[in-house]
């Protein structure tokens, strides 16, 4: 057993989107920053240093060399940038990589390097001297768990650990112990009913739309209209008379693809999130034909006008085979018929559970997670779900009124739990791991 009252514990969520890290007890993480990494390859570095004739195609070279090359060798030859500082500049030939792959975690060297950036920079901490609560998806397997432990207990030497799902921490975070979670991330859209403190794994219903898939709807949807989001990095604007500017392009023919999807992605996020709310009635074409224009203003000065779009694309939420008229989207074709719009999904889950506990899960709906906090989407499904589900039920959607706790909830769940004084005693203590090993984590944390 650890007895951790001294030092507050760190609670971190690493999500496919954001990294969020903080200390428990606290309302908000202090530290939030993107869970993708800038990675340069050493050896382009080498190279450019050489000479530039050669430079385009040693490069093709050694990148295949290294992506065939053992993952020991290339660690030794990239270097990370993490923090949306130093992924907000640019640099030659930096690729934008992230951790996961289908939510579950890939490349172990990428979240270390987010986590040591988060005790180090973010949060200043010797993560020796504080136990550490982390949060993680209901779909963890248990290769990924010891995977974990190993890397806190032997990188970091960490006190103590304790891995909670998701869901349970974004229960907790509104005081209930059973409640049918609806988590939309960046990567995908989870909903998965707990009770009592446990997420019932057989019910788990997944859905590929995420924030992410959003944003890049919204994307390919302005370009099909002619506007093309003009990455940060791409211009300079100059003030030829007080007030008024003169954009400069500027070239950089290095910068990888990667990187400036990634820029794009920013400013794109950033449009849905200002402009995009949940339509009342499913989305249709001659409907919303007329409806008023909103205008948003991009980085390089160009002012868009944005009507439709507006309602159409967090309606794919609800309707995934409107994805099939966006032009560019083609590539989800093949996946479409298999996914399920957000109703369908709820009483799907709702209907793999127990018998006695549904009722209990309909009118204890959460949402959670930055997709969720987008405006009018609690009406909408509470709406949708009342048309579609059986009568006896009484169906409540509950969303925390401010958007922070909606996006951090998870977090929030887990700094609640970490400083409750009867979970002292239900941390997975280094001295317990050395003792059983990895695989007791299994045993700790359910």
């Amino acid at each position: 057993m650890y007895g951790g009252d001294e030092v507050s514990a760190i609670v971190i969520d690493l999500g496919s989107h954001t990294c969020k890290a903080g200390y428990a007890g606290e309302d908000a993480p202090k530290a939030v920053f993107p869970s993708v990494v800038g990675a340069i390859d050493q050896m382009d570095v080498d190279e450019a240093d050489d000479d530039a004739e050669k430079n385009s195609a040693s490069i093709g070279e050694s990148k295949n060399n290294l992506k065939n090359a053992d993952s020991d060798k290339a660690k030794g030859k990239r270097k990370l940038f993490v923090g949306s500082q130093s992924l907000g500049y640019r640099r030659d030939h930096m690729e934008v990589l992230s951790p996961f792959k289908d939510g579950i975690v890939a490349d172990w060297d990428i979240v270390d390097s987010i986590w040591d950036h988060a005790f180090r920079e973010c949060l200043l901490i010797d993560p020796k001297e504080h136990p550490m609560l982390l949060a993680e998806p209901s779909s963890n397997s248990q290769q990924q768990r010891e995977r974990t432990a190993e890397l806190m207990f032997e990188k970091y030497k960490a006190p103590a650990l304790f891995l909670a799902k998701n869901a349970v921490l974004t229960s907790f975070a509104s005081g209930r112990a059973t409640s049918l979670v609806v988590d939309g991330g960046g990567g995908s859209t989870t909903i998965a009913p707990v009770h009592d403190g446990y997420v019932l794994q057989k019910a788990v219903a997944t859905s590929p739309i995420g924030g992410e898939f959003l944003t890049d709807c919204l994307m390919k949807s302005l370009e099909s209209k002619g506007i093309t989001m003009k990455p940060r990095y791409s211009f300079r604007r100059k003030e030829i008379r007080p007030g008024e500017f003169q954009t400069v392009d500027l070239d950089f023919p290095n910068t990888t693809e990667s990187y400036k999807l990634y820029s794009q992605r920013v400013i794109a996020s950033d449009v849905k999130e200002c402009v995009c709310r949940a339509p009342d009635t499913p989305y249709d074409e001659s409907a919303y034909s007329n409806i008023p224009m909103t205008s948003y203003e991009l980085p390089d000065g160009q002012t868009i006008e944005i009507g439709a779009d507006r309602f159409k694309i967090p309606d794919v939420l609800f309707n995934p085979s409107l994805v099939q008229s966006i032009p560019g989207m083609e590539s989800f074709a093949e996946i479409a018929p298999s996914v399920r719009g957000l109703p369908q999904m709820v009483i799907e889950s709702i209907n793999k559970c127990d018998v006695d506990i549904r009722r209990e899960l309909f009118s204890s709906i959460l949402l959670a997670g930055g997709t969720a906090s987008m405006q009018q989407l609690k009406e909408r499904l509470e709406k949708d779900l009342l048309e579609e589900s059986p009568q006896a039920a009484r169906v409540k959607v509950l969303a925390s009124g401010n958007a922070t706790e909606r996006r951090f909830s998870v977090w929030i769940g887990g700094s609640i739990l970490a400083s409750l004084g009867s979970f002292q005693q239900m941390w997975f203590s280094k001295s317990e791991y050395e003792e059983h090993g990895a695989s007791y984590i299994q045993r700790k944390c359910p």
